[in-house]
Order: structure tokens, then C-alpha cells, then sequence
């Protein structure tokens, strides 16, 4: 097993950061294609175990990277809920029954991950037995899943759940408490069933002020990852910067960076928790001696210890393959032990 993201991930001297990234399995790739469209629809992929774990096979037989993660979507949870969800071209994910007044959660089940989430703990058991690099499993965030939930889908302002939020603070709170219990049971069953590390996706907490991102999103990550043993735990959230200094607060074993966030501040502040990160993915369109000088930077604004090269965000469907070569290739030339 090759265990350099392990060992990043508890500090210990390394001779070059290791390499993975998010989204790192899907759009980008032609062979992912292949395999979503002989399928009804992408949640038929989700829920295909033997599917599933192909496509998270894929960009590890075209790149040398030190991590593969579970491929999945984060809205599994809120439709194991009960809750009405399609993924639709060119739209994206939309709940068609989206809660907009506290008398819709009556409607919200308590689901199982064994009962109601089975395929993704089947996935996991078929890739232990592939892999040679650790495999991360993860789970959106309870403020992030309610934004999906309450908004119906993506967003641009999220004025649909901070008119829930602000006009109903303590149903919200009851939902949050609720997604985080399911989350953190969910994050759990990953490791138990063979996941290495797990993160906790709070993609969307990035559009909320300090003061509700605190009083909201930050203590419902924590209550979530409380429960969660046996494995490094990472959190991430877009748009981060003005919130590095109560994720510590998160109880996370180390933090994803989006790539809006200075690394030699995000280092500052965090000091020697672990952080991953955080290259635009949009560098990627860039010229490969672009790439190299970029993922030089950050790798020397990191510092030698508890760092994980990534992107600052997912992979986008237009990245050309090659970019991610360089990216991938800058990484690996990289030797602390010669500088």
C-alpha cells in the first residue's frame, strides 16, 4: 500500500507531497462517458456498485496519484431521506420537493446507510480489494445538504434557504442537527467498511457571513465529525478565507484550501494542522510550464510537512487531460530532500 498520504496526514516527513484531487473521477475523462451513458441516468450510476467502482478505477490507470476516493454524489443522503431527486443534463441535481416551510421535514425519514445507502458501502468493498493507494469516502456537509434541500437544487444567492434560516432559525437548527447525525453515522460506516480517510464537503457554507457560517454551518460540521473515529477526518469549504480561524473549531484532522485562500496565510493561521490544496482548477486550461510553476508555489508555500497536493476545487468537465498531467507530473518531479 502506498501509504504517503498517511503518513502527510500525520506530519511525518515526506520526500514530496502526495497527489490526488477532487472530482478527480468523471466528466473530464472519455472512459467515464462510456460507462454513464450505457445507464439510465447518473444516479443508476451511483447506485451500481460494480459501475462505480470502475469509474473510480479509471483516473488512477491514467495518472500515478497517491489516493483514489469513493465515487458517489453528496445528495445521496437527502434522497435516502425521502426526498425526490433527478439529475438533470445540462441543470444539474434538483429535488423536486424542495422544503420551503418547517412542515415539509415531517415528511424527512431517518434513513440507514445499510438499508437505505447500500451501494456505496459495496463500492467501497470492491476497491479495497483493487487498491494499492487509501481510499477516501465522504459526505456533504448538513449546511450544504440543506442549501441543496431547501433551494432545490444549485444557486447563485441561496435566497431560498437564508429566507428559512433567518425566518425559521430553529427549525433550521432541527434540520441541521438531523443531516449531521445522519452524516457523521454515514462518514462512519465508510471507515467501518474499508475507507482510509474521509472528508466532509461544505461546498456552499462559502456563501454565508461570518457571524451566520458560525452561529450555523460551523457547529453542525462539528457535531457531525464528532462521531466520526478511526480515520484522519477533512473538511472543506469554497470560498474559506475569511472563516481560517475557527476551523479549527470544526474538530477536523486537517483542512482542505480552496484556491481563493492564500496557502502561506491558510499555514499561518491553521499552523501545523494539515492542510490540502489548492490549485485553480481552471490552471489546468494553462500551458504545462504554467502548471509546473504554479504547483511549485503552492508546494513551497506549504511546506515540507502535513501537506496534500489538490486542487482548490473539483476538476471541471472541460479539463483537458493533458493539464492534468502536468499538474500530476510537477508533483511527483518535486524532492524535499534535494532542496
Amino acid at each position: 500500500m502506498n501509504d504517503l498520504l498517511l503518513r502527510a496526514l500525520r506530519s511525518e516527513p515526506v520526500p514530496r507531497p502526495p497527489v490526488w484531487y477532487m472530482r478527480q473521477a468523471g466528466r473530464y475523462l472519455p472512459e467515464y462517458h462510456t460507462v454513464r451513458n450505457s445507464l439510465p441516468g447518473f444516479l443508476a450510476l451511483c447506485r451500481s456498485p460494480k459501475d462505480a467502482a470502475e469509474v473510480t478505477l479509471q483516473p488512477l490507470r491514467r495518472f500515478k496519484l497517491d489516493a483514489s476516493i469513493v465515487f458517489n454524489d453528496i445528495l445521496v443522503p437527502p434522497a435516502a431521506m425521502g426526498m425526490d431527486l433527478e439529475f438533470i443534463k445540462g441543470k444539474g441535481p434538483v429535488f423536486h420537493d424542495p422544503i420551503r416551510d418547517p412542515s415539509d421535514m415531517k415528511r424527512l425519514k431517518m434513513p440507514t446507510v445499510a438499508g437505505d445507502m447500500p451501494h456505496v458501502l459495496d463500492t467501497i468493498a470492491i476497491l479495497t480489494e483493487q487498491l494499492d493507494v487509501p481510499l477516501f469516502g465522504f459526505a456533504g456537509a448538513p449546511f450544504t445538504l440543506a442549501a441543496y434541500m431547501i433551494e432545490g437544487g444549485g444557486s447563485r444567492d441561496f435566497l431560498h434557504v437564508k429566507r428559512f434560516m433567518w425566518q425559521h432559525p430553529k427549525a433550521f437548527q432541527e434540520l441541521l442537527t438531523r443531516l449531521a447525525d445522519i452524516c457523521g453515522i454515514y462518514l462512519q460506516a465508510q471507515i467501518d467498511a474499508g475507507c482510509a480517510a474521509v472528508q466532509l464537503f461544505d461546498t456552499w457554507a462559502g456563501a454565508l457571513d461570518p457571524t451566520a457560517y458560525r452561529r450555523f454551518a460551523l457547529p453542525a460540521a462539528r457535531r457531525a465529525l464528532a462521531n466520526v473515529t478511526g480515520a484522519p477526518r477533512l473538511y472543506f469549504t469554497k470560498d474559506s478565507s475569511c472563516f481560517l480561524p475557527w476551523l479549527k473549531e470544526t474538530g477536523a484532522d486537517a483542512f482542505a484550501i480552496d484556491w481563493r485562500t492564500d496557502m502561506l496565510r491558510a499555514r499561518h493561521v491553521l499552523g501545523d494542522t494539515p492542510v490540502m490544496g489548492n490549485l485553480d482548477p481552471g490552471a489546468l486550461q494553462g500551458p504545462p510550464e504554467l502548471i509546473r510553476t504554479k504547483v511549485r508555489k503552492i508546494i513551497q508555500q506549504a511546506g515540507p510537512t502535513g501537506h496534500i497536493f489538490n486542487l482548490g476545487h473539483g476538476v471541471g468537465p472541460t479539463t483537458p487531460i493533458d493539464g492534468v498531467h502536468a499538474m500530476v507530473d510537477a508533483v511527483r518531479e518535486w524532492d524535499w530532500n534535494k532542496l
